[in-house]
């Protein structure tokens, strides 16, 4: 069967590590579950082994451009992968972005939460986040032109509800494709691990964005 959309995942891990298992190819492996063709991305980290504070969006740029043009594309990531999927989202024509708990904005030294939060090392870690904003009014250039899926925690304290507030007015007064879900007692990190309260139905969510998205997009209407 043909699949009928590819899914670039990006994994979380604060661009100091990946977790490859839980946000990468478990969350293949329930896309795949669904008919759609998922590739885990394993990104070089910033600041590590003298790498540049941009080279995991080099790695992932090289990644989308691997994929072909015979399927419609999502990305997707989870906590710092869902920034990285955010950025990815800014840079190539893509069917729809999906990001999990992710730090997509206030972590830039202008616009964190909590304030006083200090800088992030390494230094081209917290470069990349300051380059890379995503979902603000006033950085254009970061704000994704798909259709976006959100899925956060009320009371997440590594990645605090701003990050999806920010994002959620830049929707409203743009007219963003946006659909976004704050579950009250979800930990970070829930993924498909953790079943133990409201934010378990984040897939099935999830799955129906998807095929309304695509189904949009194949009248025509995306």
């Amino acid at each position: 069967m043909t699949p009928r959309a590819r899914i670039l995942i990006c994994p979380g891990g604060g661009y100091r590590q990946l977790v490859l298992d839980k946000e990468g190819t478990e969350i293949a492996a329930w896309l795949e579950g669904l008919d759609y063709e998922a590739v885990v991305l394993k990104h070089r980290l910033p600041g590590v082994d003298g790498q540049p504070f941009d080279i995991a969006l080099a790695d992932g740029l090289a990644a989308l451009d691997g994929l072909g043009d015979d399927l419609p594309v999502f990305v997707m990531g989870l906590s710092s992968g869902g920034h990285l999927a955010g950025v990815l989202a800014c840079h190539r024509p893509v069917a729809g972005l999906l990001a999990l708990y992710a730090p997509l904005n206030a972590n830039h030294r202008d616009y964190k939460a909590p304030a006083g939060k200090p800088d992030y090392p390494p230094a081209e870690k917290q470069a990349f986040y300051d380059a890379w904003p995503i979902g603000l009014s006033d950085k254009p250039h970061g704000v994704p032109k798909c259709p976006v899926f959100l899925a956060y925690a009320l009371g997440d304290a590594s990645v605090p509800i701003e990050h999806a507030l920010n994002f959620i007015r830049t929707a409203r007064d743009i007219s963003l494709d946006l659909d976004a879900h704050i579950f009250g007692q979800a930990p970070h990190g829930f993924a498909l691990r953790d079943t133990s309260g409201r934010h378990a139905v984040w897939p099935e969510l999830a799955a129906k964005w998807l095929e309304s998205t695509l189904s949009r997009e194949e009248r025509g209407e995306g």
